[in-house]
């Protein structure tokens, strides 16, 4: 079976600190809104770690399961039993990513009066790329709120393989259709983690330029960490037939 897993990386970065803000007061509330938003995915980030040793224990007891063969089905049961229980957990922090993701929406979504108040004569190049910028942070938490159902659907998944490894009668063709669904999930999981990184590139640069022609002074840490957009976790095993960087 082929394996593959991709884990949750949507880091944030801190890539400014406000040196001077100049301007109307609108543009210094939509700041102060885009930072707070940033803030709200602290708890987003913080699940990472947690989430990626989870799925590592999951790996191993997987590959654990499958060196084993009918003869150790106690063994099998009680594995299979204790990887249930470890995608339950993951699947509490995955919710509690959602819950961060969710209020830093609702955070974002205040600057969209905002924008609408920037006066059209005087402002037309800021309140364009005000609404540019704001177009695509809105088209990733769209692709964030795809990656969070797929990958639910995933874990169920997950469940319902491990779940028929406790069947002393499991037969090889459904085992193998299961771990086909599996696989597929987490390629869709790829899929959509890729458009949602995208989303997150498009919006850093556009936000930066918003700051540019509002005239929001900042001043830009380049030494700041950043996780690598394409990264991914992955796990291999033999077939028997698996960034975000936020300014």
């Amino acid at each position: 079976m082929f394996y593959k897993k991709t884990m949750y990386l949507f880091g944030i970065c801190f890539l400014f600190i406000l040196s001077a803000c100049s301007g109307d007061s609108t543009t210094e509330d939509i700041y102060g809104h885009l930072e707070e938003s940033v803030n709200l995915e602290e708890s987003f980030v913080e699940q990472q770690s947690a989430i990626s040793e989870l799925e590592q224990k999951e790996q191993s007891l997987y590959e654990e399961i499958f060196d084993l063969n009918m003869d150790d089905f106690d063994s099998i049961k009680e594995l299979s039993e204790e990887a249930i229980a470890s995608i339950d957990e993951r699947r509490e922090k995955v919710d509690l990513e959602k819950e961060s993701m969710d209020s830093s929406k609702e955070e974002f979504m205040k600057v969209k009066d905002l924008i609408g108040d920037l006066d059209d004569d005087d402002n037309q190049d800021v309140k364009n790329k005000a609404e540019e910028m704001y177009d695509a942070m809105m088209e990733r938490y769209d692709a964030y709120d795809k990656i969070y159902d797929t990958y639910m659907d995933s874990l169920d998944l997950e469940t319902e393989l491990y779940t028929m490894l406790q069947d002393e009668e499991l037969e090889q063709e459904d085992l193998s259709e299961q771990l086909e669904r599996v696989n597929k999930s987490y390629q869709e999981i790829i899929d959509t983690n890729e458009t949602f990184n995208k989303h997150t590139v498009e919006y850093n640069s556009l936000k930066r330029d918003f700051y540019d022609v509002a005239d929001i002074d900042v001043e830009y840490d380049e030494e700041a960490p950043a996780k690598d957009e394409n990264d991914t976790g992955e796990s291999n095993t033999e077939n028997n037939s698996n960034e975000n960087e936020e300014d």
